[in-house]
């Protein structure tokens, strides 16, 4: 494809320099990776600047770049005002824009994003629709499943992702959207049927220093050139307070407050929450939820709402949120045959870690609840105190361990959690670093009727340790742990 086509729906100055006819054959955002023909993206990075690797990528046998600053290289040049905003339109036209072929529908907010997410897709497939799904645990191609490392994939990813879905016969895509993805750019250019609000919480300030700017993030999604109507949570008041100023139509859903779709009569059970979910005073139906928590009630109003606001029939709707028992690592419980439960959640931030606390709390009758948890490294370090006061005040015992370390000391990381646990009294706790030996001392000391919650890895397979990622599937290691201790 000519660089001259590619380059078309650019926003901004663009300009062409040399070389204007050449064919491009494929993307590339890694100078290691290029391959002859290929159009290499020169983005500046937080740590490097990739217009430094030009020469390299040119070298292995890129046609063209793709620059914010002309370089002093003999090679076609696409000068832009912003690369990663180039990199989406570009990377959509070189795959035949297949959105426009789809009808999107995004998530985002802080939790519930994946779990509101498979309640959508399962709600559309009752109505008898093909979906394909783009997520945190994994994307879905209708039944066929596709491995997931990042909420939102590289543009170059995405809609090669986006084509396979379009040329397989899928009409809607349901996808997470993360903060991170939007401030990168990744879905420039993009335009969603609806996009839901899930919540707000702590969470990245790593990345966006302050809960404002996080917020005003999230909040570019409904923005009238990316959004045709909007979803939100009318309980999370800051979220249903920046609401007010949107110029799209705007749905509201909620428990507490008044809103346009509204669950009430909500029963408490240890496996499921049977509700009444009533659509704008004028239709109403019974939904056996399948799946325990509160914020799982939010979750099945978000994809209601937003399949309701889809066109999508009642019946359907309550079909949809019937059919969906767990999603993988939301409050997963294993099969353990063990006289306690095991529970595997993705709870990795303060607001996740209570939600989840107190859900176990709700179900367990005459047990404890033993928590184990830790923070991921080169991350906020704000949370780690708040995460230990909130494991020592709701949980029975804490078991304090590894996450993610990433680069960070280990052991740095659970002293910072520990100051959040020793401020409340009386709260009993251990230190155990290594994953996988904390895990057994929590099944190891499982009496009857006890709840073990696994939280902040989910349906991660792996630990993040000095830039290398080893396998650490949970799931797996319960049960090997569990076939060790019966036969001691």
């Amino acid at each position: 494809m000519r660089i001259t086509h590619l380059s078309k729906n650019i926003p901004g100055p663009v300009q062409v320099l040399g070389y204007e006819h050449q064919d491009v054959t494929s993307l590339c955002t890694d100078s290691r990776k290029v391959e002859k023909g290929a159009l290499f993206f020169c983005i500046p990075g937080l740590r490097t600047d990739a217009h430094d690797f030009a020469p390299q990528a040119v070298e292995a046998g890129a046609v063209a770049l793709v620059v914010e600053r002309k370089l002093d290289i003999d090679c076609a040049q696409i000068l832009v005002r912003d690369v990663r905003e180039a990199l989406s339109y570009i990377a959509a036209e070189f795959y035949g824009n297949p959105a426009q072929q789809l009808k999107m529908v995004g998530v985002t907010g802080t939790k519930g994003k994946t779990t509101s997410s498979f309640l959508i897709k399962s709600i559309l497939e009752a109505a008898g629709h093909k979906v394909g799904l783009i997520g945190t645990v994994c994307s879905m191609i209708g039944d066929r499943e596709v491995p997931a490392n990042l909420t939102t994939p590289d543009p170059i990813d995405f809609q090669s992702l986006l084509r396979q879905m379009a040329d397989e016969g899928m009409e809607y895509v349901v996808m997470e959207v993360s903060a991170h993805a939007l401030a990168l750019k990744k879905l420039e250019g993009m335009v969603f049927e609806v996009a839901g609000f899930t919540n707000l919480s702590q969470d990245h300030l790593d990345f966006f220093h302050s809960m404002d700017a996080y917020l005003e993030t999230k909040l570019t999604l409904f923005t009238r050139e990316m959004c045709r109507q909007a979803v939100v949570n009318v309980d999370d008041e800051r979220v249903a307070l920046a609401f007010r100023e949107l110029s799209i139509p705007v749905t509201t859903a909620g428990i507490r407050r008044p809103a346009d779709v509204y669950a009430n009569d909500i029963e408490i059970g240890e496996r499921g929450h049977p509700y009444r979910l009533t659509f704008h005073k004028r239709a109403a139906t019974e939904v056996n939820l399948r799946m325990a928590g509160i914020f799982n009630v939010y979750n099945s109003l978000m994809a209601a709402t937003m399949c309701d606001a889809l066109g999508i029939g009642i019946n359907a709707i309550k079909k949809g949120l019937e059919a969906v028992k767990s999603v993988p690592g939301r409050i997963e419980l294993l099969e353990t045959e063990t006289p306690y439960r095991v529970i595997l959640d993705y709870a990795h931030s303060p607001d996740a870690l209570e939600n989840i606390l107190n859900t176990v709390r709700q179900t367990t009758k005459s047990g404890r609840v033993i928590v184990l948890f830790g923070c991921g490294g080169d991350r906020d370090h704000d949370k780690r105190p708040i995460m230990g006061e909130i494991g020592g005040r709701l949980a029975d015992f804490s078991i304090l361990t590894s996450d993610n370390p990433r680069s960070e000391d280990p052991n740095q990381i659970l002293e910072e959690i520990e100051k959040g646990i020793q401020k409340v009294a009386g709260a009993k706790y251990i230190v155990i670093e290594n994953r996988r030996k904390a895990i057994a001392h929590a099944l190891e000391m499982a009496r009857p009727g006890d709840v073990v919650v696994l939280a902040g890895k989910g349906h991660e397979t792996y630990q993040e340790i000095k830039g290398v990622k080893h396998p650490f599937d949970e799931k797996v290691v319960v049960r090997e742990l569990l076939e060790k201790i019966q036969v001691k």
